[in-house]
């Protein structure tokens, strides 16, 4: 399916609560045409209005503690990235996201209830071709002591480095290829988290209402994890982080072959990079693979015309 896009041979079914929003929301993944995207119907549970919001970063209207699309004195939809780095890792290009709230259900913290859903419900392969962006040269952004870059690269890599002033957390680096594959078995089951002293804070901000240890890694006041099973990788954290910033960039609205390399970045930052590579027509182009295989290099995509994507992937 490497040349081809896809979606899903049959639809899929969550019900959960926003972890934020602490409310319940029932959500539909629907089977979609080509050149569809990943396309979000939301309906606002306030007004009742429905509202289609394309999973792509220039929808991107907050970063703060979560990637928020649409307008949020509006429709918006909130925490769509552990959904989107599922959908992404495992090459489902069209979805129709029906959801009756403004928030996607956090499931259990992680990516990993998506991803057993939709292998579950397996992939259908279409007839239009894939598209993908190729990073052409480094692009860089500092924010701060964090920063984050694209290089080029081979296939889709990702470099991720967090250093917490936390003893339960610390310095940590994951760096791998991302494949299907290492996806699910590294990446998809990591966890938000979060520490016990800035509950109150935010849920006097209105966050993390619908936080809980079913949910969410939590580092107590003694700087342990308080989690009563503990934590399901020993590098949880990074890993979660890795996640996140799979999520956030698959809202380039097609896969990006390059390398993502960040430093004690979060949503932030990830969406500052993706804005920088994809706002320079000289950083990158649109190519197509012109091979089968489940692995190829650079000699087998070809660059295509940008008119042709522009309006769907922007």
């Amino acid at each position: 399916m490497l040349g081809y896009q896809t979606t899903l041979r049959q639809k899929i079914d969550f019900n959960g609560i926003g972890v934020h929003s602490g409310q319940p929301v029932s959500m539909t993944l629907l089977p979609a045409d080509a050149n569809t995207g990943i396309v979000f119907n939301v309906t606002c549970p306030k007004t009742g209005c429905s509202e289609d919001i394309p999973a792509t970063f220039t929808s991107i209207s907050s970063t703060d503690l979560c990637t928020v699309l649409g307008e949020v004195g509006g429709v918006y939809i909130a925490t769509v990235e552990h959904l989107m780095a599922a959908l992404r890792a495992l090459n489902v290009d069209n979805v129709i996201v029906e959801i009756d709230g403004n928030e996607v259900p956090v499931m259990d913290g992680s990516s990993r209830v998506f991803v057993e859903a939709i292998n579950q419900a397996g992939l259908r392969q279409l007839g239009a071709p894939r598209c993908y962006i190729r990073v052409n040269r480094p692009i860089r952004v500092d924010m701060g002591a964090s920063w984050g870059e694209f290089i080029p690269h081979s296939g889709t890599r990702f470099e991720v480095e967090i250093d917490f002033d936390s003893e339960a957390i610390g310095n940590q680096t994951y760096a791998r290829d991302l494949t299907a594959e290492t996806f699910s078995k590294d990446l998809s089951g990591a966890r938000t988290f979060g520490f016990m002293k800035d509950v109150e804070h935010l849920w006097a901000a209105g966050f993390a209402l619908g936080s809980s240890l079913e949910n969410s890694v939590v580092i107590g006041d003694d700087n342990r994890v308080i989690n009563p099973e503990g934590l399901r990788y020993v590098d949880e954290f990074v890993r979660h982080k890795t996640l996140d910033a799979i999520g956030d960039l698959a809202l380039a609205g097609a896969p990006i072959l390059g390398c993502y390399r960040s430093y004690r970045g979060g949503h932030k930052l990830n969406a500052l990079v993706l804005k920088a590579l994809l706002s320079d027509r000289s950083a990158f182009d649109f190519v197509e693979a012109t091979s089968s295989q489940a692995r190829v290099n650079h000699a087998d995509f070809v660059a295509v015309s940008a008119p042709a994507y522009a309006a769907v992937l922007f």
